[in-house]
């Protein structure tokens, strides 16, 4: 199923670069602007989260988005404090892949299609765990893994949800030495209404 183009991985590599930096220039000025909370939802609120004080959003620019193809939008929210950024994308399927609520085909597919563009883009991409996540009937798939991205190692966790006309992809991207926080923020996307229906670990990306 080909409904990753350059993905996420594409994506990554445009922002990724940010954990690399000193501080979040751009981010650390708006700062003062920041909610205590974000909330964030996607496929019509089906999915929904809020991210803690400190997360500052922006749209991801015109030719990221246009990589994921037609009609995706995408916004990335980044804590200067904690060099730690999210991503969220949404795009619209084709119509021989629009997918019920909770699809294991459809997801099968999805994470099929991810693991493999990581793994071809990221030459020491190693997928650590997945999961099956229910989030009031909506089917969502979380993938763990590490990789070497903006010059240093990283922790990135991603969830894959499609709903009828689209799909989301979510990434939280941290810093290697940060695997506390990392948790925590993963522990609050998934939410307490999402049930882990499988897990696995010690994978190990093509």
């Amino acid at each position: 199923m080909t409904i990753f183009h350059k993905t996420a991985l594409t994506l990554t590599l445009a922002v990724v670069g940010l954990l690399a930096l000193p501080n979040l220039h751009a981010a650390s000025k708006a700062a003062s602007q920041a909610k205590p909370e974000v909330k964030v939802a996607v496929l019509g609120g089906k999915f929904s989260f809020t991210l803690p004080a400190g997360f500052i959003a922006s749209p991801l620019s015109a030719d990221e988005q246009s990589s994921e193809g037609t009609g995706a939008v995408g916004t990335l929210y980044a804590n200067a404090q904690e060099k730690r950024v999210v991503m969220v994308v949404e795009k619209p399927l084709p119509e021989a892949s629009r997918p019920g609520d909770n699809d294991d085909a459809f997801l099968d597919g999805a994470v099929t299609g991810f693991v493999e563009r990581q793994s071809a883009g990221l030459p020491d991409f190693r997928q650590t765990g997945e999961a099956r996540l229910n989030r009031n009937g909506l089917g969502v798939r979380q993938i763990d893994s590490t990789a070497t991205l903006g010059g240093g190692k990283t922790l990135n966790s991603t969830f894959i949800a499609g709903s009828g006309e689209r799909m989301a992809v979510i990434q939280v991207i941290s810093r290697s030495d940060q695997a506390s926080s990392h948790a925590a923020l993963v522990k609050r996307i998934v939410g307490q209404s999402s049930v882990p229906a499988k897990q696995s670990g010690n994978k190990q990306g093509k």
